[in-house]
């Protein structure tokens, strides 16, 4: 039987020696989630109202939802912060097929930039 810690982050024990999850983690992943929505109800708009092919709004705006999801999913490496970051500025291009993409491409990333700073915050708190 292995020795259990308390967490009081999630409020479920962990084993002894694991990491507790990080909680800006899990904000970042928010983020890419909510993102994912959005660009892909992108799609329609951009067929219907801006007069792209259903090729290149399909290819364009369902593949950056793609990305985000599966960004979610590897946020557990470091590199994937980098990333998501060029994903941010690849949602606000998107603006160019759909306009109002400028403004919530530019909204998500300040959430993305939030949850960075946020980061550095928990990072600097003393340990427990």
């Amino acid at each position: 039987m292995t020795a259990m810690t308390g967490d009081a982050a999630e409020g479920a024990p962990q084993p002894a020696g694991r990491k507790a999850p990080n909680p800006v983690r899990r904000l970042y992943a928010t983020v890419l989630a909510c993102e994912a929505i959005v660009i892909a109800l992108a799609i329609p708009v951009a067929i219907s109202v801006m007069d792209v092919s259903g090729a290149t709004a399909g290819l364009v705006c369902g593949g950056l939802a793609v990305l985000c999801l599966l960004m979610a999913g590897l946020l557990r490496f470091s590199w994937s912060f980098a990333a998501g970051t060029v994903l941010q500025v690849a949602i606000i291009a998107t603006g160019f097929m759909v306009p109002a993409m400028f403004f919530l491409g530019v909204l998500f990333g300040a959430l993305w930039g939030t949850a960075f700073w946020m980061g550095r915050k928990v990072e600097r708190l003393p340990a427990r």
